[in-house]
């Protein structure tokens, strides 16, 4: 550890290698410490290298504690941290005599415990026992007794917080002939961890930006609530809603479900502006009979609520749960992995099939756009280039919508496929800060224009006022915005109005 894990910035999150200390327990029956630490003051009593040192010295399996200190000597954690994932190897030898057999299940006695200096007891923050599927293999063809199994990383446990500077893992791997507890699971060497934490440098970026945001979205929202369609004022409200730090509560509080709260604050905000897509295309589709009302994209709508329901109750089942047990996954079963799975390329295709859909929605836009500006040319020369300002601007405001779109749909995919990496394949997925806080930064500034944009202006303009509309001193209205008319509807029925005279 160097003190990038806490001032780092460049990437979201550092992954800490740590090998477990294998402490032998001989206290028996005698009365003290449940806790082995690997290494100071009150390190465990006695320690081995490897198992056939203890088969030597007639050391049961049973009694053997895998201990683990996070962080390293002379470091400590830091609220700003966020959380901390925990991803479990297996070293494993082969062997003639004990093989892994097929769909090898490890059972997991595990403790976590925690303090806040170097001297107090080791407080208890969850126990349990877990099973985890060992899937190993060999990297080359020759298979003899001594080499070593490549073994897929495991999941291990997630904490949302990092309320506390120390942290102790004590691991057993307890056998049972009579419930063939186990057993069939090869040699064991070693036991490595990686404890993934975010970035103390990114946090207070991350952290500042919210802080930063909340109050320009908030103040725009305040200032033009009386005048802002009821889909743009959901919107804005979901863009507060996930703009409010509350993250910084976390600093001086043990909020545990912060991670899950992150996600459902999350979720609203794609449904919503998910939904908003499809509605402002479909309000600028000039030969949709029906328009203005919710009601008429309920069958768009739909799908996409039915589809955030899908994406709460998934994140419910594994950061629901691990709010109560930190050491459960979902991805510890073969049902649970196969679930897991299914949800990630599932949401990965309808995200793509959206994208798609918003594209022939914003072509079919930008052709009745094309179809109709054939009444323009009746109009007063200043009158004309006046509205092809405004067409002109309506066009730009639709192609950032599609890369907004794009670049959504892109961070969405990207964030399952990263956060998936340590849990269930070899991909790896570099993402940096840059690119969260890029996104994060776009949602702010698209909604901030679509406000400003489409809050209609509190000036009356009547049909009188555009036919007059002329000469020089005029001129300087063609630098205006939309805020006056409502959108490209307006300006072709006031077309279609002069083109009648």
């Amino acid at each position: 550890i160097h003190t990038s894990t806490h001032l780092n910035w460049q990437y979201p999150t550092t992954g800490i290698p740590y090998l477990a200390t294998k402490c032998v327990d001989v206290r028996k029956n005698q009365v003290g410490s449940k806790w082995f630490m690997p290494w100071g003051p009150s390190q465990c009593e006695k320690k081995i290298q490897d198992f056939s040192e203890a088969k030597d010295q007639d050391i049961g399996t049973n009694d053997i504690v895998f201990a683990i200190h996070i962080p390293h000597p002379n470091w400590q954690m830091s609220p700003w941290f966020q959380f901390l994932l925990v991803i479990l190897q297996f070293d494993i030898i082969y062997t003639a005599q004990n093989p892994i057999r097929q769909g090898a299940m490890v059972t997991l006695d595990v403790s976590l415990g925690y303090r806040d200096d170097q001297v107090s007891e080791w407080t208890e923050i969850a126990h349990s026992m877990e099973k985890r599927k060992l899937t190993c293999n060999f990297t080359s063809l020759k298979i003899d007794d001594g080499r070593q199994y490549d073994c897929e990383l495991l999941p291990f446990m997630e904490l949302g917080s990092v309320t506390h500077k120390y942290y102790l893992i004590n691991m057993r791997l307890p056998v049972n002939e009579d419930k063939f507890i186990n057993l069939q699971i090869g040699q064991l060497k070693d036991i490595r961890f990686v404890a993934i934490h975010q970035n103390g440098g990114f946090t207070k970026v991350w952290f500042a930006m919210k802080t930063f945001l909340t109050p320009s979205i908030l103040i725009i929202l305040v200032w033009y609530w009386r005048r802002i369609t009821m889909i743009i004022f959901v919107l804005g409200i979901s863009m507060t809603f996930i703009n409010i730090p509350v993250e910084w509560f976390s600093i001086g509080f043990n909020w545990t479900w912060m991670l899950l709260f992150g996600d459902i604050r999350q979720g609203i905000f794609y449904s919503i502006l998910l939904s908003f897509w499809i509605i402002f295309c479909g309000e600028h589709l000039m030969d949709q009979s029906e328009r203005n009302r919710l009601s008429v994209y309920w069958k768009q709508v739909v799908p996409i609520a039915f589809g955030s329901l899908c994406l709460f109750s998934f994140d419910m089942c594994e950061r629901g749960v691990q709010l109560k047990n930190p050491f459960y996954s979902i991805w510890a079963t073969d049902v649970g992995t196969e679930l897991a799975m299914a949800f990630i390329i599932v949401a990965g295709i309808c995200a793509c099939l959206y994208f798609l859909f918003l594209c022939f929605m914003v072509f079919q836009v930008f052709r009745n756009i094309s179809g109709k500006r054939c009444s323009l040319p009746a109009m007063s020369k200043v009158r004309r280039l006046h509205y092809q300002g405004l067409i002109f601007r309506f066009k730009f405001l639709m192609l950032v919508t599609l890369t907004c779109a794009a670049m959504t749909v892109t961070f969405f995919i990207i964030s399952q496929v990263n956060e998936g990496h340590w849990k269930w394949g070899d991909f790896t997925v570099q993402v940096n800060s840059a690119f969260f806080t890029g996104i994060y930064g776009m949602w702010n500034l698209y909604v901030f224009a679509i406000m400003f944009l489409y809050a209609p202006s509190h000036k009356c303009y009547s049909d009188a006022g555009h036919a007059d509309i002329s000469g020089s001193g005029e001129e300087l209205q063609l630098t205006t915005t939309i805020t006056h008319a409502d959108g490209p509807t307006e300006i072709y029925r006031l077309a279609g109005k002069e083109a009648q005279e």
